[in-house]
Formats: structure tokens, C-alpha cells, sequence
């Protein structure tokens, strides 16, 4: 479990194809507190740490996984959304987030507000998944507000320092996030497709 609050952007040191699999490994600086076999989020995708070398982690994504997520455009240098999964008893700051991406999105849009930016992103809705306004939406890790909820689209407002420590200062338009719809809305779906 996480919360989407993340703590680090990591920098992908190098890509190692193996199969139908791929390696990541992760320049980062919560590297000398982790251990293998623990679980990362990168971008919003859990993964598990599978060696650790000095300031460097590896993670080994499936071919599902590549699939189903942006991991696959990652090129070396990339940076990368990292948060550990959330201790029981913390504070959770974002929302429940299982690391599990349901879909990718494209950026349709961004917008500079005063201050602020709007970031406009388009999914899918073939595979029924929804927003709504006020509701909770992981996009790359980040947990965020929904605004402006429609069928396939929705927008995000970012503040300055989510925008500055996150990859949303890389996000252009045309690029594709990883998107984690909130949990407890899918229950209630799922609930109400089971009537």
C-alpha cells in the first residue's frame, strides 16, 4: 500500500532487457535504506527491489506490467515518481493507493494558472473506469484532485511544489501517465454491477 505522496524523483541508470521482462535500475537517494524484496512505486507501479549496489536499486518489470503502463517508454536518464509503501500507523496524506495501474492516459493539455498549472488528461473509457469531481486519482504515483470530471477525461490543478518534486515538470502534452483510479470508487462499481 501507498499513499501517492511521493517521496523522491529517482533517475533511471540503466535498462536491461530479458525476455519478455525488463530490469530498471534506479539512481536514487532513499537507495541505502532499502532492502530486496521490498516494494517501490515507480511512477504508481509497485514493484520489488531485486539488488542493490551502492546509490542503485533494480527492479525487474513483467511483460504485463510493460503492457499495461508507461514503464516501457523509460529510456536511461529518465526520471521516475519513487515512494516505499506507507508504514501502518503513519499518516496518509494522499490516498489509498495499491501500486496496481488500471490504465494509462494521454496529457491533453497544460495550462499555467498564476501560479498554479492544470493538466488535462484523456483515458479509455472502453475499460469503465470513472472519475468524479472531488474524487482521488493516482496519476504516475501522485495522488491527486479530480476537476473537471467528464466520461473519458478529467483535469488536475498542480501546486508549485508537487509540480517542482515530482515528474510533472516533465510532462508535456502527448505523453502518456500511468493511471490508478481510486480504490474504494472501484468497490462500489464492482458492487453495483453484481445488483
Amino acid at each position: 500500500m501507498f499513499t501517492g505522496i511521493i517521496e523522491e524523483v529517482g533517475e533511471v541508470s540503466r535498462l536491461e532487457t530479458e525476455g519478455g521482462n525488463m530490469h530498471f535500475s534506479i539512481k536514487a537517494t532513499m537507495t541505502p535504506e532499502l532492502k530486496i524484496d521490498q516494494s517501490v512505486a515507480h511512477n504508481g507501479v509497485c514493484l520489488t527491489v531485486v539488488s542493490i549496489e551502492d546509490n542503485e536499486y533494480t527492479v525487474t518489470a513483467v511483460a504485463e506490467t510493460l503492457q499495461k503502463t508507461n514503464l516501457k517508454h523509460l529510456e536511461k536518464d529518465a526520471p521516475v515518481n519513487l515512494e516505499r509503501g506507507m508504514k501502518l500507523g503513519d499518516r496518509l496524506d494522499g490516498h489509498i493507493v495499491q501500486g496496481h495501474v488500471d490504465q494509462t492516459a494521454t496529457c491533453k493539455k497544460v495550462q499555467e494558472k498564476d501560479g498554479s498549472w492544470e493538466f488535462t488528461f484523456e483515458y479509455d473509457f472502453s475499460l469503465q473506469n470513472i472519475t468524479i469531481e472531488k474524487g482521488s486519482i493516482t496519476i504516475n504515483g501522485v495522488s491527486l484532485t479530480v476537476v473537471n470530471s467528464k466520461k473519458n477525461e478529467f483535469s488536475v490543478a498542480i501546486i508549485p511544489y508537487t509540480y517542482e518534486h515530482t515528474t510533472f515538470k516533465n510532462l508535456t502534452e502527448g505523453a502518456t501517465v500511468n493511471l490508478e483510479f481510486d480504490v474504494i470508487g472501484k468497490y462500489v462499481k464492482r458492487l453495483q454491477e453484481l445488483k
